[in-house]
């Protein structure tokens, strides 16, 4: 990382400012990673050790709240006063953004709504990574959706492939997406009735399953606490350059 930026200063010939976006974040106790689905990062010294390599201050962040920071400023949500800024990739993680300004909160956990229990009734619920079980990154991650095609009907298929046959007719891949999207809607339904924002923006592969932009909203109605939903389910303007962005934006 340290001779990425080096690289990018010597191209530029100027010195800039370093921002990083990791999965997980950094503890507000210790100073060290925690909450990492990329696991090997969890109880390290992850900015100190940048800080000393580049000799500057780094500026960190949740990888969601860079994407959601980058979306709400210049983003899909661009003008919105509320925004949820939603990871669906190999991990599930969220970011909150008020009037320009990001929430990281209290215990520097604002947004992590893929770690509560998905609501509603399921046959079977996964362990997570994280020591519990039935979390909605279980379920709402491309490995989550893996696992319950798999679990439905034997077959080991990415999320691509599943997306790709249902699309052709494959009637076990089509069930299998109305199966997550089911699920998407409750578990954000849980994120409106709790923020209420305005915009809710797609991050990470799962993102660009179009069928969910339509198929979500239909369905979250009946779980919103309001006789009428006016958030809107946006899909990212930036794509995988989102969380980058967001991060440049820490500074």
């Amino acid at each position: 990382m340290a001779a990425l930026v080096a690289a990018a200063e010597h191209e530029l010939g100027q010195r800039g400012s370093v921002g990083v976006g990791i999965p997980g974040a950094e503890s507000q106790a210790s100073g060290l990673v925690k909450n990492a689905n990329s696991t090997w990062l969890i109880g390290r010294p992850l900015r100190q050790d940048l800080q000393a390599a580049l000799r500057r201050d780094v500026r960190l962040a949740n990888d969601a709240n860079c994407f959601a920071l980058s979306e709400a400023s210049d983003g899909a949500a661009a003008g919105a006063a509320v925004v949820f800024g939603v990871i669906l990739g190999t991990g599930v993680g969220g970011g909150i953004v008020a009037n320009g300004r990001l929430l990281a909160g209290a215990n520097g956990i604002g947004g992590e709504w893929g770690h509560n229990r998905l609501p509603g009734d399921e046959a079977a619920w996964p362990a997570c990574y994280c020591g519990r079980r039935g979390c909605a990154e279980t379920f709402l991650s491309g490995p989550g959706l893996q696992r319950d095609h798999v679990a439905a009907t034997g077959d080991d298929l990415a999320a691509t492939e599943i997306a790709i046959r249902a699309a052709a007719g494959d009637a076990a891949c089509e069930a299998t997406l109305r199966r997550y999207e089911a699920r998407l809607a409750r578990a954000l339904a849980v994120v409106i009735n709790i923020v209420d924002p305005d915009a809710i923006v797609l991050g990470g592969g799962l993102s660009n399953l179009d069928r969910l932009y339509a198929a979500v909203p239909r369905l979250w109605g009946e779980h919103v606490f309001s006789d009428h939903v006016a958030t809107r389910l946006l899909k990212n303007r930036h794509g995988d350059s989102s969380g980058v962005r967001g991060a440049a934006r820490l500074w």
